[in-house]
């Protein structure tokens, strides 16, 4: 039985996250203390007691998420005494995640993985004000016939692509309003059980999001990413990586390509692993894994009382 930390994305964050972990643990504190330090900014006072929509802005969430992961990754290594090489057999992350599962592997520091976030924000916060656009959830199709839809229905030139393969019957599409819109009424005809448009400022995870590909480019070049101590799993290959050239590489990728989770969690299943334990606020993936796999074991650790219970 094999065991893989995941750690979720965007749209996880919410006021009040990590609070009762730093009030509990010095580890914990010691995490948000760092990232304030790093990003120069009260983060953990946005985090704790800040504005919903403030911390909702990109270049917020992101590390702020991480930093939550990150918080529960070094509770658990220093309660325990373990690295997390002994805690775990490999890690994964949704989008933004995949960031934290470097850093919890060791191939990025927590400093550095807070700057990156926060570059990372700011270049796709800009890249949307300069092309608009937005998501859509499909419930209710396979994922090979959204594609099939999205190839079958006439959008010109404009851009709409699948940004997301969460689970069967949940995909995300990303791209242009207007053809977004026309591919959202085909996925309606095709009898979708539902089509929802994401709150989100921007179409992420398309070709929308060029300008921030060629920005995290020039970040992650100036950065040193050493080699994970567990493997990691990318979004894109849906697989195990563990040279840091090609982790850059992908993750340059991850910003216009798509999410393959259901991939990735299959892989991992493949591989050995069955439980699942989720490190961050709220518990989307688990959600999404139960629809993957058929007899996966779960953990959810989202607060102190349940890091304590892992324990």
């Amino acid at each position: 039985m094999k065991t893989a930390f995941v750690f979720p994305g965007q749209g996880s964050q919410k006021i009040g996250m990590g609070k009762d972990l730093y009030d509990t643990f010095k580890a914990a504190r010691t995490v948000f203390e760092e990232v304030d330090d790093a990003l120069k900014q009260n983060l953990s006072g946005l985090i704790f007691e800040g504005n919903e929509a403030e911390l909702t802005r990109t270049e917020n969430a992101q590390p702020a998420i991480m930093a939550v992961g990150m918080a529960i990754v070094r509770v658990l290594e220093t309660e325990t005494g373990k690295k997390i090489n002994a805690l775990c057999d490999c890690v994964a992350g949704h989008s933004l995640g995949e960031y934290t599962a470097l850093c919890a592997a060791g191939a990025l520091s927590l400093s550095e993985t807070a700057q990156v976030l926060k570059e990372r924000g700011w270049a796709m916060g800009r890249a949307a004000d300069r092309n608009p656009g937005g998501m859509a959830a499909v419930l209710g199709l396979p994922i090979e016939q959204v594609r099939t839809i999205l190839a079958q229905t006439d959008i010109g030139n404009e851009i709409c692509v699948v940004a997301n393969d969460n689970c069967p019957g949940q995909a995300v599409l990303s791209g242009q309003t207007a053809a977004l819109d026309k591919v959202i009424e085909a996925c309606q005809k095709a009898h979708a059980k539902k089509v929802v448009k994401l709150a989100v400022s921007g179409g992420f995870h398309s070709p929308l999001m060029d300008s921030a590909a060629k920005k995290m480019k020039e970040v992650l070049a100036d950065i040193e990413l050493k080699k994970p101590l567990v493997p990691v799993v990318s979004n894109v290959s849906a697989r195990f990586e563990q040279d840091p050239v090609e982790i850059k590489n992908l993750l340059v990728r991850q910003v216009t390509g798509s999410v393959l989770w259901t991939d990735s969690v299959r892989f991992m299943n493949e591989q050995g692993v069955n439980t699942f334990v989720e490190c961050g606020n709220g518990s989307v993936l688990t959600g999404l894994i139960k629809k993957i796999l058929s007899e996966p074991h779960f953990i959810n650790l989202n607060s102190a009382q349940t890091v304590q219970s892992f324990f």
